[in-house]
């Protein structure tokens, strides 16, 4: 429960920083609240299996938080996405790493930020599905690497 509370102020830190632009003032005074249960989900087109519900922005356009869930036992070869996108691990074990060898596993209440164009493996371990808080600085995208799959 701690770590989920940790996780919970991780993300409404991120999510009031972003919406704030970074600390201007805020266009809206409406806090965003949303229950887990009443979030949209929506299948990732360029990773089949794998869901996003938007929180905030437009991850087509530009900055934008949502949540996402991944699969168990998923995995994402070599790739990198054009803009910083910060992972808050809320269950599931999630790894990531710049090849297979050296991917770390992170686990709830982690906080994984990946600079853009940053060339890495990633994915769900085996167990239970990967549910996390995703902040990204620019539109999400899922660019594989030419030196193909490292696993």
């Amino acid at each position: 429960m701690r770590v989920f509370c940790i996780a919970l102020a991780v993300v409404c830190f991120s999510t009031s920083m972003l919406a704030q632009g970074g600390g201007q003032e805020s266009e809206s005074k409406a806090p965003l609240m949303v229950s887990f249960t009443d979030l949209k989900w929506v299948e990732l087109p360029e990773r089949k299996g794998m869901q996003f519900a938007v929180l905030s922005g437009d991850p087509k356009t530009g900055p934008y938080t949502q949540i996402r869930k991944v699969p168990a036992g998923t995995d994402n070869p070599l790739h990198s996405h054009s803009s910083e996108i910060k992972n808050v691990i809320i269950s599931g074990v999630w790894y990531t790493g710049k090849d297979s060898a050296s991917a770390k596993d992170f686990g709830p209440g982690s906080l994984v930020m990946m600079p853009g164009d940053w060339v890495h493996v990633s994915g769900c371990r085996s167990g239970s599905e990967c549910v996390f808080y995703q902040e990204g600085k620019g539109k999400f995208d899922f660019k594989p690497s030419a030196d193909g799959p490292s696993r």
